[in-house]
């Protein structure tokens, strides 16, 4: 079964819509914050201008509260309190108000501030009486007085407050509630002390233009995740494209077993042309070990039926003749098709990745005890250990690094005239084997070449005498398992001069 948003192309169109949703919702939060922001500044600054109008006029040396021009009460309600929180002077068509600390609409007769008498001063006893009683007229909010601005913001006699304090809140005029936002400003009379202006600016052009641009919001953000979400859904349909064809591609390859086949490269520097070439060098490099493989079963094959043929032949001669069995030459071929089989064992082990062991050991005397068991050979094998006859100690497996040794002291007594030479040395982080033979040695085109499987140099020489061509393949691999090289060169008195470099027991 399938699941949802199981393409990459499915999850980038999903993922790309949720983040410009993401962001969207949160710029178009931010700018309704900021436009309501702007527009309720606009509204304090229309409110404290009123209250300052009302304000001015109170300011006048002799005031008269029932000749103040006030506002309508639907456009901009305003009240006038003295310091004890009497209502002075109110909006005509007021019928509610809250916000402002006063919620009296009808206004009370302004009282004077009582002058100065010996004995008795403006804040006696008998005048304190006469406020108490004057206030039970008016209604205060408990909670917000209309007086709570600090004394030290109120300005001096005939002057009006440079601050404004805003509050928010609702007022009802013909019958129609709205909100407000209220400005308080103080000014000082000479006459009747300190009066507060409470002047309301409504509140609707806010609330209209933040619901349409909330309105708006609402609208476009659905079309613009859906116009998102399809250009997404086209461009990475556009950008994938290559991809599937890489994919249709290799599945071709996987039906029909072609490795010549090669994937198509897009004319891009991008990621996936990148995959492309990388694919293509991936199926190159498989072909070729697919193609190396078969060239070794076919060699191998090839190189077994020769003994094979001989030892069944001659078995078969001396089945019906046995005084023409040749007992040595059975033996011999049984001997090479031994040989041969265990080299195609080891060949295989390597090709599977077979790791030697981390056994160390001394190659040196290695060296020595392999070739003191060499009874049988053409010529003399001379060791020369440099640097002393100290332990020249290696890693790995005992068997395989002489199985290396072996090889090349075989092909060195194919090729030498007069003798093999075996040297063990330290050379700086290595540690160095070589075998020098007085032959022909090796042409420098050819020096890469005798290390491949199944080949041999002189084509004309026989089986018997030069082997199978195997013996330098398996050196070299060894060689590359243990960390090391192999590597062919020219000996200083002729011939050729084998190389192997090892890397040190714990280095």
């Amino acid at each position: 079964m399938r699941r949802p948003f199981g393409s990459v192309r499915a999850r980038a169109t999903l993922g790309a819509t949720l983040v410009v949703a993401v962001a969207l919702v949160a710029a178009g939060a931010a700018l309704l914050l900021a436009l309501r922001v702007s527009l309720t500044d606009q509204a304090d600054a229309e409110a404290g201008a009123e209250a300052r109008n009302v304000a001015s006029q109170l300011a006048a040396p002799r005031v008269s509260f029932d000749a103040l021009d006030l506002p309508d009460a639907e456009d901009h309600p305003v009240q006038v309190v003295d310091e004890k929180g009497r209502l002075l002077a109110v909006s005509e068509g007021l019928q509610a108000i809250s916000g402002t600390g006063v919620t009296a609409l009808r206004p009370q007769p302004a009282q004077p501030r009582p002058t100065a008498t010996p004995g008795r001063g403006p804040g006696t006893d008998a005048d304190q009486d006469a406020d108490d009683a004057d206030d039970g007229d008016h209604d205060v909010d408990s909670d917000d007085s209309a007086d709570d601005t600090d004394a030290s913001d109120a300005p001096d006699a005939g002057e009006i407050s440079d601050t404004a304090r805003p509050t928010q809140g609702t007022a009802t005029a013909d019958g129609e509630t709205k909100e407000y936002r209220f400005a308080a400003v103080k000014v000082t009379t000479a006459r009747y002390g300190t009066l507060t202006v409470h002047a309301g600016s409504p509140l609707d052009a806010e609330q209209g233009a933040v619901g349409t641009a909330r309105t708006s919001m609402l609208i476009g953000l659905p079309v613009l995740l859906l116009t998102v979400a399809g250009v997404t859904w086209l461009v990475t349909r556009r950008a994938l494209r290559p991809v599937e064809g890489i994919r249709g591609e290799m599945a071709a390859i996987t039906a029909s077993q072609d490795l010549a086949r090669r994937v198509p490269e897009p004319d891009t520097h991008d990621e996936v042309a990148r995959l492309a070439r990388t694919t293509n060098e991936t199926l190159a490099a498989l072909q070729a070990a697919v193609e190396r493989q078969r060239r070794f079963v076919a060699d191998a094959s090839h190189e077994l039926r020769s003994p094979i043929a001989s030892l069944r032949t001659q078995l078969e001669v001396g089945a019906a003749h046995r005084e023409l069995l040749d007992l040595e030459g059975a033996v011999a071929d049984t001997v090479r098709l031994q040989a041969l089989a265990a080299d195609l064992l080891l060949l295989a082990r390597l090709d599977a990745g077979e790791r030697p062991g981390g056994t160390r050991l001394d190659l040196a005397a290695l060296v020595g005890e392999e070739a003191a068991q060499r009874t049988g050979d053409r010529l003399e094998v001379t060791v020369d250990v440099k640097d002393g006859a100290g332990p020249v100690e290696v890693a790995g497996s005992r068997g395989q690094l002489a199985r290396i040794l072996a090889n090349l002291l075989d092909n060195a007594q194919r090729h030498a005239r007069t003798g093999v030479g075996v040297t063990v040395r330290r050379d700086g982080p290595w540690v160095v084997l070589e075998v020098a033979d007085d032959g022909e040695g090796v042409p420098a085109p050819e020096r890469e070449r005798i290390f491949e499987r199944f080949v041999r140099l002189d084509d004309a020489r026989s089986r018997d005498d030069g082997g199978a061509g195997l013996g330098l393949a398996i050196a070299r691999d060894v060689a590359v398992r243990h960390g090391g090289t192999l590597v062919v060169r020219d000996a200083p008195a002729g011939g050729a001069l084998f190389e192997l470099r090892l890397p040190p027991a714990g280095g």
